[in-house]
Parts: C-alpha cells; structure tokens; sequence
C-alpha cells in the first residue's frame, strides 16, 4: 500500500480529502489548474486544522505536521 496519494481539484471536496489523509500520516500531491486555487486551498485546511485544535479534536503541533505532508 502507498502512503502517497493525489487529489485533483482543490475545491471543497479536494481540499476536504486532501486534509483527511495528510491529518492521517499520508504525503497528499494536491493537483490544480492554477496556483492561486491550489494556495486557498491550503489557507482552508489550516483554518479547518485550527477550528479542531480550537475543539480538543487536534493538538496544535499536529497542524504543521499535517500541512508538511500537502
């Protein structure tokens, strides 16, 4: 089993998948047409990162390890 995988698109759903295997130890190729959709797309993950630190979900240190893998 591969511990890489590629999301294409990096709109909600993207973004969403994407998040969920970095959060879960995989390195995540996120592929789009533009740069700037592939930079909100990152701005969207920390964010969602930080609302589950905020919660207890997450530690904090998890959050930079995490986007590493993106």
């Amino acid at each position: 089993m591969s511990d890489t995988v590629s999301v294409i698109g990096c709109g909600t759903m993207g973004n969403g998948i994407a998040h969920v295997f970095a959060q879960n130890g995989f390195q995540v190729n996120l592929i789009d047409l533009k740069e700037a959709y592939l930079q909100r797309a990152l701005v969207t993950i920390e964010k969602n990162l930080n609302r589950q630190v905020s919660k207890g979900i997450l530690a904090r240190d998890e959050v930079k390890r995490t986007l590493e893998r993106i």
